[in-house]
């Protein structure tokens, strides 16, 4: 992996609209595309650093810790819901948007939530011209998840409940706590430094934080803020996620409005930006191409819905920036 471009990085602080200061960074130059990641939960602005130094030398790379995530405090477990995913990322985008400016946005499990929370914001329709759905769902998040190899039911969701908020602390990473991430959110060939890098991420999230919005992701229903999500969406996802399985991105697919495509990636988990980076680089520089570079280039501003380009033929242009390792299923 390319190091961080950190010759152009800023750092600066969002005020959210409880008063929350959320820490965020922005690599490359002004007036160029740009693209806003959120991560997800238990993760920081570190998780993107692949897609960070892919893009950061031709787009506006804007990352930021989500509350009590990386460098942005916890504010309390009251204060961990969905109006305050939304919240924080209007704030990120006022504090780094010009008005009117447009941008691609790619969120990673609870950052996809945070994108979906935010689509009926009037600070989200604002800037969004096209969205990438990565690893993620909007309802029965812990009903859903394979984590446990048990028969789905109340006794797999109630276990499964107790796993995902268990209050004990993750300590320090060894060998025996890779192989647990390994196993409950990535593929199981997914290269030992890639599962290290995710366990130093994952393991550097606080137990109050991680405790707070595991409750919050278990009563999450987002159904029909999907519905308002306009802007044209790409979905993606890998066959061996245990934590949002290949059905959560079907159903979003299939409740999307403007669905640009479903991209699987054959062996791969949860933690796909950093499990296949190349993919989900590759599918967030099809959407900038596609519904940005008019913009930058002075052009005419696209329309939210596109006129003059199918569904079928949208799918075919991000499933091809990541042909080697994908196969796009088709949406009904």
């Amino acid at each position: 992996m390319s190091p961080l471009p950190t010759s152009t990085r800023r750092a600066l602080t969002a005020v959210s609209a409880d008063g929350s200061r959320i820490h965020v960074e922005v690599y490359g130059s002004e007036g160029r595309p740009a693209v806003v990641l959120a991560h997800g939960w238990t993760c920081s602005t570190r998780f993107w650093s692949a897609q960070t130094a892919g893009l950061a030398a031709e787009q506006r790379v804007i990352v930021y810790d989500q509350r009590g995530h990386g460098r942005t405090a916890f504010p309390g477990p009251g204060a961990c819901t969905a109006d305050t995913l939304a919240d924080d990322l209007e704030a990120v985008l006022a504090a780094t948007l010009a008005p009117g400016e447009r941008a691609v946005f790619a969120g990673h499990s609870m950052g996809g939530m945070a994108i979906m929370a935010a689509a009926r914001r009037p600070g989200f329709r604002e800037h969004a011209a096209a969205v990438l759905l990565c690893s993620t769902g909007s309802s029965g998040l812990v009903a859903e998840s394979l984590v446990l190899p048990l028969r789905a039911g109340r006794v797999r969701t109630r276990l499964t409940r107790a796993v995902l908020g268990s209050r004990a602390p993750l300590g320090p990473v060894t060998a025996l706590s890779r192989r647990i991430l390994r196993y409950a959110t990535m593929g199981p060939a997914t290269a030992p430094e890639r599962v290290a890098r995710c366990a130093r991420i994952v393991h550097a999230c606080g137990r109050r934080a991680r405790v707070a919005w595991s409750h919050v992701l278990d009563t999450l229903d987002l159904d029909a803020y999907v519905r308002e999500l306009r802007v044209p969406t790409a979905v993606l996802v890998g066959t061996a996620d245990r934590m949002t399985p290949p059905v959560h991105a079907r159903a979003l697919a299939a409740a999307l409005p403007d669905c640009t495509g479903l991209t699987v990636l054959p062996g791969v988990g949860h933690m796909t930006p950093v499990e296949a980076p190349e993919a989900v680089t590759g599918a967030i520089r099809a959407l900038v191409v596609a519904y940005l570079d008019a913009d930058v280039r002075g052009g005419e501003v696209r329309a939210c819905a596109v006129d003059d380009r199918t569904a079928d033929t949208r799918t075919a242009e991000v499933g091809a920036a990541t042909a080697d390792v994908t196969t796009t299923e088709d949406v009904a």
